[in-house]
């Protein structure tokens, strides 16, 4: 592989022995590993049985037109990528499937060995028309009626279709019931647009009194196909784009889709650029849970606590708008550091923000955590971290059911390594553990903010690296290489090596990754986004089912499913 570098895990002689130095490569401090449709399947239970792989993080195709027809494995054109986590070990691996999806040729499914595949390998055929075995052939992301598979080359981005008949959603006879049973359920339409789903999903619920019976999910609403886009822009041109995924807590995808291209550039940033990254990323994430608390109060009938949780998260939009002039959307970081310095008294005003949320915490906690309603309410639908684990749910849906694991300290970036923080457990996976653990977090999240700012670097903000950086106006106006440097960087943009990489952080939802692949030009030969929510939203029916339908609200508002992330 000529991206291949050297390992620096000992893992990799683990993965060689099992699987042979032939179907193994090392790129960008991923390991990746070939596999076949004829062993796939092995392939995957060897990885959760025998290497502990218990999480399959996302599977995805890839359509290799544009790439000579040498780098083709065995000449197929298309690719099922798939990543898996090691949770113990905090170990990752890509594995890769060639496959003839024109011709014909099927892809073992792999939910006999994870559930958490389910979704990913439907988006896979509905953006590439990959075929999974034993699956149906249902639209996930785009419209029933679309004719043609969006993410293939020869799809213009640019191509129209009139699309506008509604989907016809029916449940088919369920063989466990008699006729004079089912005579007793009723099926009723939740969304796409109700105050429940805090955004555009639709459920669709078979009742029997007010017990959930049996559900389906329809999502997609707000699919604007992120991934093509980001091939016809430049690797910076894409941060705009970032901020519309989780739109709650957007500086977490500014800085989850830059450090990905960093790594995979080699580009250390500044000190200063790392810490002003780590404070952005804390104070999104307790937005995020403001909002996430806050609104899910409101539906279960707790409006108090919402007013205080959308106040902070206006004194933290008013940061934000002195930093950049934005307040959702912000577009904050570059590649290679930071798009601007911060302002004079921004840290003050800051640190003044993080005591009133602190305050605002506690007033919070006093108003539910022991309310006898707002428990009667939210202890329901639990899950097992055994089946949190095997969906692939990550973030605080993750540690709510019981499992301590967090990137911040399982894979630390910047500077958490050096910063004193805890990670909170939950017990049962209800949607109260899930506050407790996003109410903890806040109060951990100042913790770190406190910690970076009283011992914040000095320096710039932006990488020198002239691969990413325009040089100072001075040199520009005053010598030939200045002048050219910044020619090709606004002309032809960042240029990362020839290769792929996936790169995750620790978003508000949970694990947001970054799947880039790179041809050496300016902009992104393919980008796969792992959204934390996607995983998470696909096991709701079986969690709610055979549940009252006044749980599953508490449920939905306590996964904090944002469509933008969902959707794309």
């Amino acid at each position: 592989m000529t991206e291949s570098t050297t390992p620096t895990s000992n893992y990799s002689a683990v993965l060689i022995e099992k699987f042979g130095e032939k179907n193994y490569s090392y790129a960008f401090g991923n390991h990746v590993v070939w596999a076949t449709t004829e062993n796939l399947v092995s392939v995957m239970t060897k990885f959760r049985d025998e290497l502990g792989f218990n999480m399959i993080l996302d599977v995805c195709g890839v359509d290799n037109t544009g790439r000579p027809k040498s780098e083709w494995t065995h000449g197929k054109r298309f690719e099922s990528v798939y990543h898996l986590l090691n949770m113990e070990n905090h170990e990752r691996v890509r594995v890769r499937v060639p496959v003839d999806a024109d011709g014909g040729e099927m892809v073992p499914s792999v939910m006999s060995v994870w559930k958490g595949a389910d979704w990913f390998e439907r988006e896979a055929w509905d953006m590439f028309g990959i075929n999974y075995e034993g699956r149906k052939k249902e639209r996930l992301l785009t419209h029933h009626e679309f004719v043609g598979h969006p993410l293939r080359k020869d799809y213009r981005a640019d191509h129209n279709q009139p699309l506008s008949e509604s989907i016809d959603i029916h449940f088919d006879p369920d063989p466990t019931i008699t006729h004079e049973e089912s005579l007793k359920r009723e099926w009723i339409n939740i969304g796409p647009s109700h105050p429940a789903t805090h955004g555009t999903l639709r459920i669709m619920a078979e009742i029997e009194g007010e017990v959930i019976k049996r559900s389906k999910l329809e999502i997609g609403y707000l699919h604007r196909c992120f991934e093509k886009m980001t091939e016809n822009h430049l690797y910076n041109q894409v941060v705009p784009y970032t901020d519309r995924l989780n739109y709650c807590s957007s500086p977490m995808n500014n800085i989850g889709w830059c450090k990905a291209i960093e790594d995979m550039m080699g580009i250390e940033i500044p000190d200063r650029a790392k810490a002003i990254r780590m404070v952005l990323a804390e104070l999104s994430r307790i937005i995020d849970h403001m909002v996430c608390i806050g609104a899910a109060g409101v539906d279960l009938g707790a409006l108090t606590s919402f007013w205080y949780c959308f106040e902070m998260r206006e004194k933290v939009y008013e940061l934000f708008e002195k930093l950049c002039g934005a307040r959702l959307t912000v577009s904050l970081t570059r590649i290679g550091g930071q798009a601007q310095e911060l302002p004079v008294g921004w840290v003050t005003d800051c640190l003044d923000v993080v005591k009133q949320i602190e305050k605002r915490v506690e007033e919070v906690d006093a108003l539910l955590t022991k309310n006898k309603i707002y428990l009667d309410r939210t202890k329901v639908t639990p899950i097992t971290a055994k089946n949190a684990i095997d969906w692939g749910y990550t973030g605080p849906c993750l540690r709510a059911a019981g499992v301590n694991y967090d990137i911040r300290k399982a894979n630390p970036y910047y500077f958490y390594k050096d910063v004193e923080f805890e990670i909170p457990v939950g017990y049962d996976g209800t949607p109260f553990d899930r506050y407790v653990v996003r109410m903890e977090e806040m109060r951990q999240s100042c913790r770190i903010i406190n910690q970076v700012l009283a011992n914040l670097p000095a320096g710039g903000v932006q990488s020198l690296d002239k691969r990413v950086c325009i040089p100072p106006k001075k040199e520009v106006y005053t010598n030939i290489e200045g002048l050219m440097n910044h020619f090709m960087l606004i002309m032809k943009g960042v240029r990362p090596p020839v290769g792929e990489i996936y790169s995750a952080t620790e978003a508000a939802n949970g694990e947001l990754g970054f799947y880039v692949i790179s041809d050496g030009g300016p902009n992104p030969f393919r980008v796969k986004v792992r959204p934390p929510c996607f995983a998470i939203y696909q096991s709701y029916g079986e969690v709610v089912n055979n549940h009252m339908l006044a749980d599953a609200v508490a449920q939905l508002s306590s996964m904090n499913i944002i469509a933008g992330e969902l959707d794309r």
